[in-house]
């Protein structure tokens, strides 16, 4: 039997907002082109929901970058497994993250892809944790500000774990 944790954001609370971040989006880029960019592992579920909400001519890469390995504290070193793989100079660039902490994650990855010459990179978190906020990076599209809790499900894991939950909730390690 799964354990269940503290529900901290519904399923049906993320769905609403996700839809409203697409609009946001659609706005944006109504008539254009969009290249998203998934940073893995974290925002697979984020990006499909999101995605299916965009109505936008899309594609899809993928960057795995971490901070984190099995602990619930950033490690201060962001460690790039793989790279995109589409050339993204003169495209519209949506880089699509989980959660916005420290910062130092998606600022080595805005500034890797900025010198790739995009058209334009915005970003689009699902979470951003103010009070553990290193370095600012431009939060585009935001779906919630939290507080300062270990989070899991929809996507975000605790050592690759509880990525499935439909909502998500707060970690506690007892």
């Amino acid at each position: 039997m799964q354990k269940q944790f503290e529900v901290f954001l519904s399923e049906e609370k993320i769905k609403s907002r996700v839809k409203e971040l697409a609009a946001q989006i659609n706005a944006q880029y109504e008539g254009q082109d969009l290249h998203v960019v998934a940073v893995l592992k974290g925002s697979f579920i984020f990006l499909a929901d999101l995605v299916r909400e965009i109505k936008v001519p899309i594609t899809i890469d993928f960057i795995k970058a971490s901070s984190y390995g099995a602990s619930t504290h950033s490690s201060g070193e962001v460690k790039i497994d793989f790279d995109i793989t589409q050339d993204i100079k003169d495209k519209n660039v949506l880089v699509v993250e989980d959660i916005v902490d420290s910062g130092l994650t998606m600022d080595t990855l805005l500034r890797l892809f900025s010198a790739r010459e995009p058209r334009s990179l915005k970003l689009a978190a699902l979470l951003y944790k103010p009070s553990r906020n290193v370095i600012k990076v431009p939060i585009d599209y935001l779906c919630f500000e939290i507080e300062d809790r270990f989070v899991i499900g929809y996507g975000l894991d605790y050592n690759q774990k509880f990525r499935e939950l439909p909502y998500i909730g707060i970690y506690n390690e007892s």
